[in-house]
This record gives structure tokens, sequence and C-alpha cells, in this order.
């Protein structure tokens, strides 16, 4: 069976603007073990205190099958193996297995470690040695072995034979530069697999755009191990995106590397980590992406509409995803109907009320409305003029202050009164970081005492655009929200040549689709 390998708590988490804290890792650790990923890299023991802390607390968890791993080089060149302080940290952790990297590239240890090529070797074999007699099964990552290959093919392989002699069990081929091409790679596979009689498995980086396709091509040409990260995080460009080749690997090549119930995670677990990473999720990757099954033009949708796959290479279920209808000026009545289809079913292209609500969606597009990422807006329209929906409250008004003092920041307030169906009227007032913020801390202070569950609720991006740049200061603008209540997300659209306004719109319908939804489910 093919060893699926993360590398996002060690190689993802050296990426820019990516930091996971020791709680972020072990919940990280529960979710791929869900997902049923076999090894995790957790972290380099020797290089800080909060890598020894993560290893701790990692031992504590019952995993179902995942094996946590910590990471960490050959010896020191002054140093030997009992004596050095990186190879007693891997054994410090308890880890049954461990990952070392050595140098297979001559111009790294002589211009980097600044050693002899056959010195590097004597690294490489006492340091794997050392710790295979004290127990540890070992994975040998060749750091920089495609380089190395191509400079020095016999070097190059002179260097894992070393690793395989002193009893490594898997011997992991990096491109670690990411500058190798896929049939660079697949040579290099095949001629380790030829010489090397142990698990080959590969290890790619992204810089030349290749680090998925390079990883797959090295399965076909016999690799059994594959390392990655989620979501691509890593170094410079990034590491090989595990959450593309996992379902390339099982729905297109047909290798049982993960279940159908752990691929179905897939997606969820890809935006659980963004999530921890704080970073925005990438709703252009493949598979797992928001953007990976939506459609836009009208004659695709009327295609997808009659069979998904004439334009969805999979079924987006398999990897916990879906399908996605965008409605917008391309869109035509199919577009509309297949996005109400599961409510409306009865409905087709000529019935009134799709000719109505196309009419409508056109005069909210003129007028600067975009419901492309805006679904829960576009939920609400849709209940409100085909099923006379009646919203949970009622602004009756509100007032935002801004105000500058002399030698101080900003000041904003905002108040705010609201109507509830019952009739009771609440009005509060809270000050924010700004005008936008203040309003939402009020209109949330007025509603939560009727509705308790808004608490869930938080905003996870704000967006503005300029909709005609040529008014200036007068334009119109379209601001869009995005909000979760930590089970689902959800986006919401306003536009008014008063930002204030805009934004307003945006934080009504966030919260009002949070009642909508609540009612739906009960």
């Amino acid at each position: 069976m093919l060893e699926l390998y993360d590398t996002t708590l060690r190689d993802g988490n050296q990426g820019e603007g990516v930091s996971f804290s020791v709680e972020d890792k072990l919940l990280i650790i529960k979710a791929l073990d869900r997902l049923g990923i076999h090894y995790i890299e957790g972290g380099y023991p020797g290089s800080n205190p909060k890598d020894m802390e993560f290893f701790k607390g990692a031992k504590s968890l019952q995993l179902q099958q995942a094996v946590v791993v910590p990471f960490g080089s050959t010896r020191h060149p002054r140093y030997q193996p009992g004596e050095d302080p990186n190879l007693l940290a891997l054994l410090d952790t308890g880890a049954r297995t461990v990952t070392i990297f050595g140098k297979s590239w001559e111009l790294h240890a002589t211009d980097v470690l600044r050693v002899t090529a056959q010195e590097n070797i004597e690294l490489i074999e006492s340091s794997v040695r050392f710790l295979v007699e004290n127990g540890r099964e070992v994975i040998y990552d060749a750091e920089h072995f495609f380089d190395g290959y191509d400079d020095q093919p016999d070097y190059a392989l002179q260097t894992l034979k070393a690793a395989a002699q002193a009893g490594a069990r898997c011997v992991v081929l990096c491109d670690t530069n990411g500058g190798r091409l896929p049939l660079e790679i697949q040579e290099g596979v095949r001629a380790v697999i030829a010489e090397i009689g142990l698990p080959v498995g590969i290890h790619t980086h992204n810089d030349a755009g290749m680090g998925v396709a390079n990883a797959i091509l090295a399965v076909q040409a016999g690799a059994a191990h594959v390392q990655g990260t989620f979501n691509g995080y890593g170094e410079r460009c990034g590491n090989a995106n595990l959450a593309s080749i996992i379902p390339t690997l099982k729905l297109k090549l047909g290798i049982d590397c993960i279940s159908g119930e752990g691929l179905n995670q897939l997606t969820e677990t890809s935006r659980l980590i963004s999530e921890l990473a704080n970073l925005p999720h990438d709703e252009r990757q493949p598979y797992v992406g928001s953007s990976a099954f939506a459609h836009k033009g009208g004659m695709h949708i009327d295609a997808v509409r009659k069979n998904s796959r004439t334009f969805e290479h999979i079924d987006p279920e398999l990897v916990g995803n879906e399908q996605r209808i965008l409605i917008s000026d391309q869109a035509g009545k199919s577009a509309i109907l297949k996005k109400i289809e599961r409510r409306y079913p009865n409905y087709d292209k000529n019935s009134p009320e799709v000719i109505a609500l196309f009419d409508r969606l056109k005069e909210a597009e003129n007028e600067g409305y975009q419901y492309e990422a805006a679904d829960a807006s576009f939920e609400l329209l849709t209940r409100t003029l085909l099923d006379g929906y009646q919203p949970f409250f009622d602004l009756l008004g509100f007032r935002v202050i801004i105000e500058k003092v002399k030698d101080h920041g900003i000041r904003s307030e905002a108040t705010i009164k609201v109507m509830a169906p019952d009739g009771e009227v609440e009005h509060t007032a809270a000050d924010g970081d700004g005008p936008v913020n203040a309003l939402d801390s009020a209109l949330r202070k007025a509603l939560e005492r009727f509705y308790p569950s808004l608490q869930e609720v938080h905003l996870t991006d704000y967006k503005v655009r300029v909709l005609d740049t040529q008014a200036g200061t007068g334009a119109k603008v379209r601001v869009l929200i995005e909000a979760s209540d930590g089970r689902e997300y959800w986006g919401t659209v306003g536009v008014s040549e008063n930002i204030i306004q805009a934004s307003w719109e945006a934080l009504t319908d966030s919260l009002e689709y949070k009642l909508y939804k609540d009612s739906r489910e009960t």
C-alpha cells in the first residue's frame, strides 16, 4: 500500500506567513489521523523548545493509525553519533519512527557542510546506523537528490546506498529546489529502484509549478511513499499539495492510499488547516477550493444541469466539496433554475417565478450587486421573492459617530435600534475599531438577547471594491463579507455610494442568514 507522509507541521510551517502553535499542531494531527494519513512529521526537536513541547503533547494523543515522526539531520561533523545533540533530541522524543535528511549533492557536502565527499557518506551511514541500533525505524530524506543525480549520478546513488546499508527502512528522493521536470523525476526514481532494495519515496517542491505532477509521476515510476503538505504550504513556492495528490492517486490512478470515508473529509481538513494557519483558504485549489466545481457561463451551467460529467472531472462530493452555480450577468435562466431546483423542483425556465427572479437579479447586478461570492444573499433574495420570506428583525435606524481627538486615535461609535418580530424594540450602542466594527458590535448586542445563536457567528473576510472609479470619493462601492458559525461559511453582499450603508447591508444579511439557516435545521 502506498504510504502518505504529511509534513505540513514542519516543512509547511516554514512557509512565509505560516505559523502553528502547539495546540494548532495537535488539532491538525487528529484531523490528519481521521483522514487516513500514515505518517505525520511533527517538527524539528533539535531546533527549538516549542517542538519539544509539541512532542510531549503528541504522546498523549490516541491516534487510530497515524505515526507522529520527528525530523532531524545527519550528525554534525564535529560530533560522534552518541554525542550529537540533534540525534539525541530525536531519541528523546520517544518516537519509534524518525526521519533524518542528508546531503545527496556533492556541492552541498563541500560548500555547505565543508566536508569531503567521502566524509559526507560517513555522516549519513553513521547517523542512520546509530538511530537503528537504538531501536528506531529510520526514514532517510535524500536532500537535493535530483540535482545531485543530474550533476554526479554515481555519487548521489552512493549516498543512498550508505543509508540503506546502515538500516534505513525507506529512502526518500527530494527535489529540494523544486526545479526539476516530471520526466527527470521519473528517470531518477526508476534508476534508484533498480539500484536500491528498499521502498523509495518522493518529496517535491513547487518552484517550477511541477510539485504535484512530479509526485504523481514518481508514483507511476514505482515510488511507494509520498510526502507533501496540505494546501501546498512550504518554503518559497511551497511543497507538493497533498490535497491534490491524494484524490489524484485514488480517483485517477485507482491507488487505494486512503479510504472513501477519509477522502470525503479532504475539503474539510484542508479548510481546517487554512483556518489554523490564519490564512485565507485558496479557493482556486483543485478538488478542495470552492471554485473547483463552480460554474459561471450560461452554456456550462445548462450542460452540467443535464449531466454534471460534461464539465466536472469527478463528483465533488467524493472529496467533501460541492457543485456551485454562480449567478452573474453571464448566466441565464438555466443557471437560476439549477441554483434553486433542489428547493423548487417543479419550476422550469418559463415559470413566472423564475422569470421574476431572473429580472430582479439582472436589475440588482445593474446596480452593482454580485452574487458569485454571496450565496447567502442570493438565498435570502430567492426566499423573499418566491416564498414571501419575512426577516427575523427590522432596522428602525442607526447612527455612526467617528471622532478624532487631537493627540489621540480615532474613536468609532455606533447606535442602533432594531425591532424583533414580536414588536419588541432594542436600542443599543457599541464602540469599535472602525465604523463597520462598531456597527457589527452594536447589531450583535441588540440581537443576541433575542437570538443567542448569533454568538457563534464571526466574520472571516471583508472586501470593498470601488465600482465606478471615475466618480472619485462619490463612487459606488460593493462590500463582500464572509462569515462562519464554525460549521459552515457563507457570503453576503451590499452596494451603495456610502460604504457604511453597503457594509450594513452585507452585515445584516450575514446575521439574517444564520437565523434563517438555524430555523431551517429545526
